[in-house]
């Protein structure tokens, strides 16, 4: 383990033990402080924030752009600051966590006794929507993680999660498609971030405009297994509650190959995320390379926390 993770994993490690110990309004304020002074700092991040922005919100002046990268950094926080108090949450709170729009879509799916992928940006706080639907909904579901260096790290993430009553399996590796798909042929519920591929194979869609990559995974298994593809988008407001919609499901195309199917898909989950980063744009927390004319194409997508 080199230095420099060693101290990342400290300060993860110090986020879950220490500011989940802090009274909420607390909390609240650092997140907003530690935001504000790497708005302030310009660092990498906060300009590729800006950067993606700039898609999202065309035209957008370089003082609105700065508007907007200074609420998306306190966006961010505000997702660190919940997920580190999320473990010391009670099932109350975290009922009352989240409002959601159309959730018929989800519930409806699962009654029929189908899979049902749930596919999300990353937008708002998609750990937390996940604990409100095993809180309030009581239905369990699989998820990935991305593998993170140290291992200690990844560790701490898995933990955290399946704390929170998900099952938390490896992105790497070609066991995980099996799993998933299994867990949704027998009428399961699996949870995938997706807006941004991490394998540097998956499909080219249009969005906001011009050329990204987003994975076919969450496509290829409702095609395999038969479970309903559904978007969701979630955003903040000035409420202690977190929103969000569960979008109509996508449906499987009727003709074209495998490959050609996923790609229609695809791109709805894209159409659909697009609508809900547009309406929330200071609530996505891309601080990384999307789009393909900002990637090296000798190289895959930086990773990083999530």
């Amino acid at each position: 383990m080199t230095p420099r993770e060693r101290l990342t994993d400290a300060l993860y490690g110090l986020g879950w033990s220490t500011v989940k110990k802090l009274p909420e309004p607390v909390a609240v304020r650092l997140g907003r402080t530690i935001a504000d002074i790497a708005w302030k700092r310009r660092g990498t991040g906060v300009r590729r924030l800006e950067s993606n922005y700039a898609r999202v919100v065309p035209g957008a002046s370089p003082e609105r752009l700065a508007e907007l990268s200074r609420a998306g950094m306190r966006s961010y926080l505000r997702y660190w600051m919940e997920s580190f108090r999320l473990p010391a949450w009670s099932t109350e709170r975290v009922r009352g966590a989240f409002a959601g729009k159309d959730l018929h879509h989800l519930t409806d799916a699962l009654a029929e006794g189908r899979g049902v992928v749930l596919a999300l940006p990353h937008l708002a706080n998609w750990d937390l929507a996940g604990a409100w639907v095993t809180a309030e909904l009581g239905i369990p579901f699989t998820t990935v993680a991305e593998r993170l260096r140290p291992e200690s790290l990844y560790d701490r993430f898995v933990a955290y999660r399946e704390g929170l009553g998900m099952e938390v399996l490896p992105h790497t590796g070609g066991t995980a498609f099996g799993a998933l798909a299994r867990r949704l042929r027998g009428g399961g519920l699996v949870c995938l971030v997706a807006d941004r591929d991490l394998s540097a194979s998956g499909v080219e869609v249009t969005f906001f405009g011009e050329t990204a990559r987003m994975p076919a995974g969450p496509a290829l298994l409702a095609q395999q297994t038969g479970a309903a593809l559904l978007p969701v988008t979630l955003w903040y407001d000035d409420s202690p509650v977190m929103r969000g919609r569960v979008h109509p499901p996508v449906e499987v195309p009727r003709t074209g190959t495998r490959r050609e199917k996923a790609a229609v898909m695809t791109q709805a989950l894209a159409d659909a995320f697009a609508t809900g980063i547009a309406d929330h744009p200071e609530d996505w927390h891309m601080l990384q390379r999307l789009w393909l004319a900002d990637l090296d194409p000798a190289k895959a997508p930086e990773e990083g926390a999530s």
